[in-house]
């Protein structure tokens, strides 16, 4: 019986896809599961820091840990319209960016790589936890900001504007899938297990995917306090078939945001 660290965040699309696993509810293959959750930017720095076994981290963040671990198969976020979104509280034409303050919901996350894509003379630019960023543009601490997961079905309830759907504006200039995260895992761990894991992981998928209401009990535990429509929204958007499996279409988008990172002189 092999005990492994793993952490992901309490976004509804984590949580469904884990939630087999970690309530043993499919084969695990004799593997158990410490689990932690935390923000997007928090887990992309724990696997920077090597302090976790298993973690999902932004595909922007894996570009750091290439060293140390590997991506799985399965588990994922990529997508087409799922992109993140550049907002404001009144309108702004792009060419107004450089001089915005701008909130961003991490350094490491895909969403601050695709604003620096986009935009690569943004205005000032700071790190928020993303879940604060709408309220933060609301009032006036920010002239904009980078929202991404559920905020995506609120901010214009909330009377923000758009200035570009990042995500969009990936796909124009890829035609790939926006490549959001994945699922590492440490290359110390020894290929048996690391195959386990592509395994285990892929069959949690499935399981979310065929039982869609099983997971929900512990998707709304997590999903802090967010309305059962938009949760459903979210995992609809989020978990699709390259959670289930990469894919070529899915490895070729990863490969080409790095090729954007290298251009932009993005890594060290």
């Amino acid at each position: 019986m092999s005990n492994l660290s793993l952490a992901f965040s309490p976004c509804p699309n984590d949580t469904f896809i884990f939630e087999a696993m970690v309530h043993n509810r499919i084969d695990t293959e004799g593997l158990e599961f410490n689990v932690e959750l935390a923000d997007v930017e928090a887990l992309n720095h724990k696997a920077m820091g090597g302090t976790v076994d298993v973690c999902k981290v932004s595909y922007h963040a894996y570009l750091y840990l290439l060293r140390n671990y590997v991506m799985l198969n399965s588990g994922g976020a990529l997508g087409f319209r799922n992109g993140p979104i550049l907002i404001s509280r009144r309108k702004y034409h792009p060419e107004e960016v450089g001089q915005l303050s701008i909130a961003i919901p991490g350094e490491f996350t895909t969403a601050h790589l695709l604003l620096k894509i986009a935009f690569p003379n943004a205005g000032t630019k700071r790190v928020e936890i993303f879940s604060d960023i709408e309220r933060l543009i609301l009032d006036g601490t920010y002239d904009a900001g980078v929202i991404i997961h559920e905020n995506r079905f609120t901010y214009e309830k909330k009377g923000l504007f758009r200035i570009m759907d990042l995500g969009e504006h990936w796909e124009q200039l890829t035609q790939c899938p926006v490549p959001l995260g994945g699922i590492v895992v440490k290359k110390s761990l020894g290929y048996d297990t690391i195959n386990k894991l592509n395994r285990v992981m892929r069959r949690s998928v499935l399981f979310a995917l065929e039982n869609p209401e099983t997971p929900m009990a512990f998707v709304k535990q997590n999903a802090q306090e967010m309305d059962e429509e938009v949760m459903k929204k979210h995992i609809q958007l989020y978990v699709n078939d390259f959670t289930v499996d990469l894919g070529l279409g899915g490895r070729k988008a990863v490969m080409k945001l790095f090729e954007f990172a290298e251009k932009l002189n993005i890594r060290d």
